[in-house]
Parts: C-alpha cells; structure tokens; sequence
C-alpha cells in the first residue's frame, strides 16, 4: 500500500477491483464507511455480486481476466474528456518524455521481439536523449512521440462499445464507474483503489495494477491523502516477508539478488546502482551501495571484512537468465531435479496451481521436511487419493511449530506498519517457535560443514553466518529485531557526531558503505533504533487531522505514512488539498524566496527545498517527487516490464474467446508457459466452457490447515462448492445442494453447487459465457467429506515479472455427479 487503512477515510472515491473486501477485509470497511459517511462513492468491480457489491454506489460486473479493457477504457475516457490534473501530470510525471523512433505497437505486439527467446527488448522503447544523456521532454505534450501522446492513440482502441463487448460490463454501467472516478483529477479530490488476489493472479497480473497506476497519476492520486495504490495483502504478514526478501529475485529491503555473472561487489554496485545527471531528482537508489555492504555485515558479522569484499562472494547467486519462482520449483522438482524440500508453514498440495502436478513432484523426492501445526495434505501427500504409499519413496519429516499467539516478534501490515506482537501463551508439547527450529537446525547442520571430512566444497557460507541471536538458549526476537534495524560496527564520526560501537542506527540516512554500520533490511532501520523499540508505540493520538497517528507502531520507511507525499504539494510545497493536508512545507521566505527548510504533518520523502519558490522563481535544490525512480517522476511508460511499455489487453490462457476484438494476439506473448506433461490447456471449446476463479470466504483461512480444524470454523463452511448462477443451474439440470463435479484440463474436484444471483451470465462478443466461482481452502485430510483444492483444476502458467500463477480464470465443465 502506498497509503494506510486509515488513509481509507479520506477518500472522496474508492473503486474496489480484484477484491471482496468486505467479507475478506473487513476491518478495511471501517475506514471506507467513514468515508461514505462523508459523502465517498463506493465502487464495486467484480464477477460477482458479493457483500462489497451490496455495500456499493455502483457495481459493474466484468468476466474474469479483462480487467485491463476495462481499466484501459478508462484511461481514454479520462484523456478524451480532459479528466486529467494536468498540473500534476505535466510536473511530477513522465508525460512530456520523448520516445525513441524504435518504439512501435502493431496488432497486440510492441517493437522489441524476439521470437527465438520469446522475450522483449526494452531498449526499443527507451526514451530520445539530447547530446548531455538527458531524456528530451515536450512540456506541451503536442509531440507525437510524447508518452501522452503515445498513451492517448494506444487507448484510443479502447472503445465503450469494445470494452463493454469483451468484459460482459454493460456500456451504461461503464460510463457510470468512469464518470464517477474520473471526477477525482481535481485539487481538492482524491480516489483510491483496493485490489488484491483478484488483480494479480493473471498472466497480466502486473500490468493489470500498472494500468491503475497511470490512471492515478492521471488524476493526481498518488502521494495525497484518499489516493494511491492499495493492495489488500492475503495474510497478516505479506507486506513484511515481502520486505524481507521472501521472494526469490531480492535480498531484504529490495536489493537484488546477484547472478553468478557478478563476481564482486564493485560489479555488483555498478550493475545495480542507478545514476542521473538531472540535479532535481533525489535518485534515492543512489545509496544501493551503503544497503548492501550493511547487509552484508549484519550478515556475516565480524566475518565480513573490505578484504573480503564484505563477504558478497559468500551470498548465494542465481544461475544467469533462471528463475527460481514456485512454478518453477515443482516443474523442476517434477521433473526429479530436487532430493529434498522443505515445507515451512505453507502446504502446496493445496495451495499451488496445478496440485495434482505438485503431489505427483513430491513423490519425486527423497525426503521432505514439513513444519507446521497440524496434520495436512502435503505431509500426508504420500497416503492421498489415488496414491500407493507402497510407490512412494520420499520421507517425510513433520516438525510441530507454535501458532501466531504462542511467540513474538513483529508483523508488517498492508499499510506498511510494522507492530509487535507478544506470545500469549507457551506453545504445547514438543512445539516450537519458528525461530528455535531454524537456530537449531542451523547450529546442527554448521556443526556438520565443520567437520573434518565434510564433504562440502565450499563450507563458507555456513561457517561464516553470524548467527547469535539468542538469549537464554533461545531464539531472541529482539535481538534480531535490532540486527534488522542496524548498528555500529566501530566507532565512528558521521556529520559531526559521534556514534559508539554497537549503538543503534537511528535512521537509514546514516548506513555506511564502508562497513562501519549493519543493517538487516535498510528499510526498517528506525524500527528498533535507540529510542527503543518503535513497532511497540501504542499512542493512538492523532495531530494531523487525517488520521496518520504517527505514533502508534512504525511504518516503513522512516515512519512515513503516506509514500511520495512530496506529490501532494504544487511546485512550491503548498498542499493541493489544504484540507486534508499530508505535508507542507514552511520554512522562513524572504523577498519571494525561501530561506530556510521546514516541514510540518507526515515525515515528506525527503528534507529538500520545493521545485520552486513562492514567487514561483526556480530552486535548483529542490527535487522531484517520486525519489524511488531515477529521473523523479511517475512513470505512464517505462522499459522496467517484461510484457510491454504500456499494459494491453491479453486473454488467459484459457478463455471462452478465440479472438478478442483489439489485436490478433490472444494472450500475452511472454506469459510464462510450463510444459511437462501435466501441464495441460484447453482452448475455447465445448468441453469447457465455463470460466471458473478462485476465492476466499472469511471462515477459513489460506488452504484451511489452521481453520479446518477448528469446530465452529467448519460448522459455518463445512465443504467445498461451486458458485453458480440460476441461468446456468437451469441449463445443466442443477439444484440449489446437489452434488456436482467440477473438472478442468487438469483434474476434477466434487463439490456442493450453490446457485445464487450473486452471478449472472455475461454477453461476450455477442454469446452467452457463462462463469463459476470456488473457495480453494480445503483438502481430503480433514474433514473427510469436505472435498478437496479448487487448486487441482488451475494451471500452472503465470505473470512474466512475478511467475504469479493464473488462478483466477481459467476454464471448467460442471455436471451433475450420477452423470458419466
């Protein structure tokens, strides 16, 4: 979230997309009630009618997988209206940039590909420079090779009557939504998106939440109060594992990961360390080089030396041009390239897509190692249906672990709060605490690369771990917390103060590239500085009259509330909004100009002077809003994505429609494909003709491995069924109860069919499509009769940037169970 729960209250529109946040959010609908109450307009996007629907101004049904028509719709209904905060969008973005004559679009694919590796060349679509390397900008925005210009003719296809067509969203409920978010480009209005799984599991998944972001930074909602870009996270620490390079692809605080090409860290730095001639952007990545040699001490301690480049050659490198993604790790581990896998507090026999290819990718290994509270269908994957326990080879180990309330430590949530938590109680039995598990199994398997005839070759990288993170014989959450933070190597002297040896960092600002500081992640240093404990703060008082309430927990980074909040402002750091203020900026003004830096409201993403004085002379020490990016502004386009500049409609993989009516490219040419033998598709037929999604109800919590367990839990959601319309009940002879089977390409699930209004059939292209929807958090180990995963019927494809699978649209047959 680039905002915060309560940030919600300030919205003037909230357009809820790829989410039912109602039901699976609902502590977030306090804060959009307050802002209903106020005068808000609620939005609702979605297949189906839900509990958010109920609660909405307007709701707009749309057939999975065409968010980005509908979205895309709006971009050109914005532009060709003159929606747009133009004074926003000509400073703080890169509308005005010049494109290079490379770039091209023709028939659904833009300049840049490479068939043979199907892949993109992004340098196709890097912008024109002058002879000083500085991007050349058309202020006026006329140039045809402007982005603006080339954002407008590429929406342009983007018709009311094309998307309505494709979407199934009826044309008058279109215009509604459009004219009703579109209202919020003005000074003193702010709209809001909450999005979640619905938007990013798609083989466009990325480029469905960018096509949200252009339309922000059209209408001047980023940075400002009720704005932003707000994902509603699936579990109470998404955003913090996240944070701490959870993901294959980054170190902790978003530091990439090295391939084995990069051989040292000065090559590493260089890689990875962007630069820019323009003095107006911050470039804040400048300062890669002080989080990774930071990271690097408060990993290898003491260990970690100049000599030794700070010990980078110990970190593990990714193999040049392979990714190690979940698809790819049961593709691998299916195609016998693993012995062992541990499954930490997770059970992919029902969470991944595809599970039948994941159950069968287990039997593949020789041992498995699953830690969690309960029994589940991956550690008894080996006794499942249709599996002889006699054919299994692979050993499975079960380590019983502490649930949340049994430890401490901290979480970060979707506003990027992070907040301790303490234990309630002890854990029971032989259970322990996620930490005591992994500082024992550490401790052992060091105690083994050790030895005398270890066979490691490189033993390194274990030996040389610092990993003294206990108190009492037991794993310290503090201490971690405080590794994680930073601290003082050696003493040392930094902008006329003195810090000792072992103190705490205070802020990010002071990490050092030179070995003097440690830093677990440099985004949360401040978390645990020497003010104490931060993520603790409970003073619920709130002096900014917008609800940052700044000293309750701690937000990344540096508290800040609301990111990019210099983008509320105008060019001389007065708020758009003096209403709901985030910062401003007051320092002492003399004859026109300022003299002096002052701040007041929200930590400002940075301390600089604005881009201008107030008698509207330059400051050419002020910079531009959005520090994360090198050239300082928000990107319409840009070559950061693996399928294109600008985002474009693509099918799922599996879709009802042969040919969509904006180019002959029926799904996006660089979505990532597996092709074992069980990964099967199906393309538009009459075998499967219904699209099928996933969803959560608020009963049951992931694959229900905690929830399933818990009496009261399953009485309220006893067993899996599948959500369907009356029309479609009618058609295939279904009741309201009745058992039916669900199969796709990949396999087939019985569940209770629901039929409800809750979905109508959609009108695509000028047929009748009909669309199912399944929870996805059971499993045959418990209850018996409960049914299994929806998992088993969705394929294994995913998002080229993320390798997130498609799980929200693909396609089903229903039929009755007595029918073969």
């Amino acid at each position: 979230m680039t905002n915060h729960w309560i940030d919600l209250r300030n919205s003037d529109c909230i357009l809820v997309m790829g989410s039912n946040a109602a039901t699976n959010h609902p502590l977030s609908f306090r804060w959009v009630s307050k802002a209903m109450e106020k005068g808000a307009t609620l939005i609702h996007v979605d297949p189906r009618f839900t509990r958010t629907s109920s609660l909405a101004d307007i709701y707009a049904p749309l057939r999975s997988g065409t968010d980005i028509a509908f979205l895309g719709g709006m971009i050109k209904y914005i532009v060709d209206n003159q929606k747009y905060f133009h004074e926003y969008m000509v400073n703080y973005t890169n509308a005005s940039y010049i494109v290079g004559s490379k770039f091209g679009f023709k028939d659904g694919m833009f300049s840049g590909f490479d068939s043979g590796k199907h892949a993109y060349d992004a340098s196709a679509w890097d912008f024109e420079k002058d002879e000083n390397g500085n991007v050349r900008k058309d202020p006026t925005l006329q140039h045809p090779r402007s982005v603006f210009q080339l954002m407008k003719k590429h929406y342009s296809r983007y018709t009311p009557d094309t998307v309505s067509s494709i979407t199934g969203t009826p044309k008058e409920d279109l215009l509604r939504v459009y004219k009703a978010y579109s209202a919020t480009g003005a000074r003193d209005k702010a709209g809001t998106i909450m999005y979640a799984m619905g938007w990013t599991q798609h083989t466009v998944g990325v480029q469905n939440i960018r096509t949200m972001s252009i339309i922000q930074l059209l209408l001047g909602n980023m940075g400002v109060a009720g704005g932003g870009v707000n994902a509603l996270r699936g579990e109470s620490n998404v955003q913090g594992s996240t944070d701490h390079g959870l993901l294959f692809h980054i170190l902790p605080g978003y530091l990439p990961v090295p391939s084995a090409s990069i051989a040292t860290l000065a090559e590493y730095n260089k890689k990875f360390t962007p630069s820019t001639k323009d003095p107006l952007s911050a470039n804040w990545w400048q300062n890669r080089p002080k989080y990774i040699t930071s990271f690097l001490k408060a990993v290898y301690g003491d260990n970690a030396t100049p000599e030794n480049d700070f010990g980078y050659g110990w970190l593990p490198k990714l193999q040049e041009g392979k990714t190690y993604s979940w698809l790819d790790i049961f593709d691998r581990m299916y195609d016998k390239q693993y012995t062992g896998f541990f499954a930490w507090g997770q059970n992919p026999a029902c969470s991944g897509a595809n599970s039948n290819k994941t159950r069968q990718a287990f039997s593949n290994l020789d041992w498995m190692v699953v830690v969690n509270l309960f029994d589940n269908e991956t550690a008894s994957f080996w006794n499942g249906p249709g599996v002889d326990p006699r054919q299994v080879k692979t050993e499975v180990f079960m380590l019983p672990c502490a649930a949340f309330m049994e430890k401490e430590g901290s979480l970060s949530n979707s506003g990027r709060w992070a907040q301790w938590r303490y234990k309630a109680q002890e854990p029971p039995g032989h259970a322990k605490p996620d930490g005591d598990i992994m500082v024992e199994l550490f401790n052992e398997i060091r105690e083994l690369y050790k030895k005398p005839d270890a066979k490691s070759a490189f033993p390194d990288p274990i030996l040389n771990v610092k990993l003294d993170y206990t108190a009492q014989g037991k794993f310290d959450p503090h201490a971690v917390a405080k590794a994680i933070n930073g601290y003082w190597t050696r003493d040392a002297l930094v902008g006329g103060k003195m810090y000792k040896k072992g103190d705490q960092v205070p802020a990010f600002g002071l990490l050092q590239s030179d070995g003097s500081t440690a830093s677990g992640n440099w985004l949360y240093c401040q978390s645990y500085n020497q003010d104490g404990n931060n993520m603790a703060r409970r003073d619920n008082k709130d002096e900014s009259g917008i609800g940052l309430t700044s000293k309750w927990a701690w937000a990344w980074p540096v508290n800040r509330r609301i990111i990019y909040n210099r983008a509320s402002l105008d060019l001389t750091g007065k708020p758009w909004n003096p209403k709901k203020a985030v910062v401003e900026f007051v320092g002492d003004v003399k004859d026109g100009k300022y003299v002096s830096t002052k701040w007041k409201g929200d930590v400002p993403d940075g301390p600089w002077y604005p881009l201008k004085n107030p008698d509207g002379t330059d400051r050419p020490d002020g910079k531009k809003p959005f520090i994360m990016k090198v050239d300082g502004v928000g990107a319409f386009v840009g070559p950061g994505l693996k399928d294109g500049p600008f985002p474009e409609h693509y099918e799922p993989i599996e879709s009802p429609v042969k040919k969509h009516p904006f180019s002959n490219q029926r799904n996006n040419p660089v979505a990532a494909v597996f092709r074992s033998e069980r990964d099967v598709y199906s393309t538009p037929s009459d075998r499967f003709p219904i699209v099928g999604t996933t969803y959560r109800v608020a009963e049951h919590w992931q694959t229900g491995v905690l929830t399933r367990w818990l009496p009261w839990l399953l009485e309220a959601e006893p067993e899996v069924y599948v959500e369907m319309s009356e029309e479609l009940a009618k058609a295939k002879g279904i009741r309201n109860g009745e058992k039916v089977v669900v199969e796709s390409a990949r396999g087939s699930i019985e569940a209770v069919a629901l039929v409800t209004v809750r979905y109508k059939p959609f009108k695509i292209l000028g047929k009748q499509v009909h669309q199912v929807g399944l929870p996805w958090h059971y499993g045959w180990v418990w209850p018996k009769n409960g049914g299994d995963s929806a998992n088993l019927l969705t394929p294994a494809v995913g998002d080229p940037n993320t390798k997130i699978p498609e799980t929200k649209a693909f396609m089903v047959n229903v039929r009755k169970k007595a029918e073969v």
